[in-house]
């Protein structure tokens, strides 16, 4: 069994207590989980529909089934570069995760998925990262930011744009981050969460590691589905359907 020790996804600072506290005070508003509605929604869900009909079709949406082929994949990268899976024909599994720059509750995690992809690269796993918000809701995600960062960061993994939205919704991608993983036939083994909290001094259960492991050693992955949780996609207003 191939394993990385649980600190090797630690942040390389620590956040204090008050910052984790901010942190994901701001994040809470934005919340959203592929099994918990937001709380309008739970409230009056013909007026949360009616408000932002886009989001409320996202989360009747059903995320894909373990065992499924992973579909087409034909994508800009920030880099410039048009991606597909022939890109990643070699590798002996993909991890996808649909993330971005702007959601708090990604950017606890960023640390933490430069490490997975740095760690497994070598035991012949890839990583994608695919930004799927709109930008004229979060700018913060436009694809000359997604550039300038990963060449900051130094990111084991490309940044590809789903400027259409369509690879989120084939997927049925809910929040950010949300972790898709395909073996060696491309068909999806796990999806959900990549641990099971925010903060990495409290993380019980590493999911996505576990998976990978399972993978590398070629034995039976014991736990397939997690609930993901993050901050939703922002998706367009006429990506309702």
């Amino acid at each position: 069994m191939f394993g990385v020790h649980p600190n090797r996804f630690a942040p390389l600072i620590t956040l204090s207590s008050f910052a984790l506290a901010l942190l994901f005070t701001t994040a809470a508003a934005d919340q959203e989980t592929a099994k918990d509605p937001p709380k309008e929604a739970a409230k009056d869900p013909a007026a949360a529909a009616a408000k932002d009909p886009a989001a409320a079709a996202a989360a009747e949406r059903p995320e894909m089934a373990i065992g499924t082929q992973a579909p087409p994949l034909s994508l800009p990268g920030a880099d410039g570069k048009t991606y597909t899976w022939e890109n990643y024909k070699d590798a002996k599994a993909v991890v996808v995760v649909f993330t971005c720059l702007s959601c708090p509750v990604a950017k606890a995690y960023e640390e933490r998925l430069v490490a997975l992809g740095r760690d497994y690269a070598s035991k012949g796993v890839k990583m994608v990262a695919i930004m799927s918000n709109d930008v004229t809701i979060k700018p913060d995600d436009a694809t000359q930011k997604l550039k300038a960062r990963s060449e900051e960061k130094k990111y084991p993994f490309v940044y590809l744009v789903d400027s259409t939205q369509e690879v989120a919704k084939a997927y049925g991608a809910k929040v950010t981050p949300h972790v898709y993983i395909f073996g060696p036939d491309r068909k999806l083994v796990y999806r959900g969460r990549l641990d099971d909290n925010p903060d990495p001094t409290k993380v019980t259960t590493h999911d996505a590691q576990s998976a990978l492991d399972a993978i590398v050693a070629g034995k039976p992955i014991q736990t397939a589905e997690t609930r993901a949780f993050g901050c939703s996609i922002k998706w367009k207003k006429e990506s309702a359907s």
